[in-house]
């Protein structure tokens, strides 16, 4: 039997999944959470074996609890989801060690074979999003140019995103200047705008 935990913050997808998979003979959820911050915690504490999560959840994303969860149990295998096709956000997931990315459109049998492929030990990634992925390029940020944008976005002043960041507010402008012109847009709302777009951040 795969164990599974999933994590939606939408409680009606969330109920939607559990019903889907618990219909398969191999399969049973054995937690489940609106919360990126939680999976950790409820991974360990129900020993699954594949953690099915949201891509877009607030405070802690979904690839950033992947992140966190492959740090302290390499082998919960990772099944991403998604109703957005960004291809940023599937190299993201994949460097955070996840080994399945697919869409919310999937017919259920499909997600059933997803998880089960990763159980497994292999991959499974959406094909259409995946060579969009491959012909949307690196992304021209740095990690610090990154970071001062997420920072930005919470509406911070200059000052408050110096502190949060570490560095002089001169520092901090010279980020987000450099962001700006990395993505090739006028404005700091645009590169967020265009960042957020390409999966990003």
């Amino acid at each position: 039997m795969i164990r599974v935990l999933v994590a939606d913050d939408h409680a009606v997808v969330r109920t939607a999944l559990i019903t889907l998979l618990a219909a398969e003979p191999d399969i049973t959820v054995v937690a489940d959470c609106g919360s990126g911050a939680a999976v950790v915690e409820l991974a360990l504490a129900s020993a699954c074996d594949v953690a099915l999560l949201d891509v877009d959840m607030p405070g802690t994303d979904g690839i950033t609890a992947a992140e966190r969860l492959h740090a302290v149990a390499p082998d919960v295998g990772v099944v991403m989801l998604t109703a957005l096709r960004r291809p940023g956000h599937l190299r993201r997931a994949l460097a955070a060690g996840a080994h399945g990315f697919v869409t919310k459109n999937l017919p259920a049998a499909e997600l059933a074979h997803a998880v089960r492929r990763v159980h497994a030990g292999g991959m499974q990634i959406d094909p259409q999003l995946a060579a969009e992925a491959v012909s949307a390029g690196a992304c021209p940020l740095t990690p610090r140019q990154r970071q001062a944008l997420r920072l930005a976005a919470d509406g911070r002043s200059v000052a408050e995103l110096a502190q949060a960041l570490g560095v002089r507010p001169s520092s901090a402008r010279n980020l987000l200047s450099a962001a700006v012109g990395g993505l090739e847009v006028a404005t700091v709302v645009a590169a967020l705008r265009r960042a957020r777009d390409a999966g990003w951040l």
